[in-house]
């Protein structure tokens, strides 16, 4: 079976993170994204700490199609460098790591 992942992207407005995980399960890149609205994102950038809120989305997917989800998120997100993370699922309900293969598409070659 397919393994599968969880990737994880971060992003100021909650509503172009919906979008975008809408975008990335209707192109079946993932099979669904499981949002928090809030989260608080401390971080050092331009040489200064911030401290500002923003949403996570935790998409599940298939580990080949992670270099699809990176380049897409690439492309649309409005972040220079955006919080795009892959992480392994080290076991899961059977049926539903096989919906998650199910539902998203073969890598291409």
């Amino acid at each position: 079976m397919e393994e599968c992942c969880e990737v994880v992207v971060t992003a100021a407005d909650a509503d172009w993170l919906a979008g975008f995980t809408r975008t990335l399960v209707e192109e079946r890149l993932a099979a669904c994204g499981h949002q928090t609205a809030a989260i608080r994102s401390i971080y050092r950038w331009g040489g200064a700490v911030h401290d500002e809120p923003e949403s996570r989305v935790a998409l599940h997917t298939r580990r080949s199609l992670v270099p699809a989800v990176v380049a897409r998120t690439g492309e649309l997100h409005p972040y220079d460098v955006p919080c795009v993370i892959a992480l392994p699922l080290v076991d899961g309900g059977p049926a539903y790591l096989r919906w998650v293969a199910e539902q998203t598409r073969e890598p291409e070659r």
